[in-house]
């Protein structure tokens, strides 16, 4: 198969590339990396220096592509299928790439600091640290709750980039910092993206895992229909 994607079904960042990929049924070796092992870590470090998950490898064209923002957007241009992930219009594109950075910058990252410190040993921990992540949360939560519409997606129109980028960051940075009833149209968005059968499929898979993350409030996924309900 021409197409592999090199991951952890655990990694928030592989969810947005793994959603995207079965959004569109789209063919692919699933290449599942345990950076905990020596012989595995350095066979990825030598596909992928930065060793950061995902790393989508085109084995046709002979390349390795990183980030998973670029793992979509090269997906739109060499696999393309029914749903188109950055719109084609100027304007639409530019408005999915900011949420989209929004997304990763301001919720992904400032959750991961929050769960990362949480992996130390005690006395390495940094609470100011987190207290700052979990504020940056709460802004970024505050934002784009002004920037989701009340049903459908986060664009307003068909599923895309934003979508893609927003089930992990908004799934775990509520483990982290609970969305809240200030925050109806997130808690509501996050029930949708839950219950879309892409989603559903990766969440499933990421599901033996749950176990590791630190802290976790994980839900039940037979109750993802319900996620979020008081």
């Amino acid at each position: 198969m021409s197409l592999a994607l090199h991951h952890h079904p655990l990694s928030s960042f592989c969810w947005k590339a793994l959603i995207a990929l079965y959004e569109n049924d789209t063919p692919f070796d699933p290449v599942i990396v345990n950076l905990g092992d020596p012989t595995e870590r350095a066979a990825f470090a030598a596909l992928w220096p930065m060793t950061k998950f995902p790393v989508l490898e085109d084995r046709a064209r002979g390349a390795v592509v990183g980030e998973a923002s670029v793992i979509i957007a090269y997906l739109d241009a060499v696999a393309p299928g029914r749903t188109r992930f950055i719109p084609a219009d100027p304007q639409a594109a530019l408005r999915a790439h900011m949420l989209d950075r929004v997304l990763d910058l301001y919720v992904q990252i400032p959750m991961q600091k929050a769960t990362g410190d949480a992996l130390r040993p005690g006395d390495a921990r940094d609470p100011h640290g987190v207290a700052e992540a979990e504020a940056l949360l709460g802004r970024a939560y505050d934002y784009l709750e002004t920037q989701i519409p009340e049903t459908g997606w986060a664009l307003g129109g068909a599923f895309s980039l934003v979508d893609c980028a927003a089930l992990p960051a908004l799934f775990y940075g509520d483990l982290v910092a609970p969305l809240t009833r200030d925050h109806p149209r997130l808690r509501a968005y996050l029930r949708r993206l839950i219950a879309h059968p892409p989603v559903a499929r990766t969440l499933s898979e990421a599901a033996p895992y749950f176990a590791f993350f630190p802290g976790a409030r994980m839900p039940d996924i037979a109750r993802a229909g319900r996620w979020g309900d008081d």
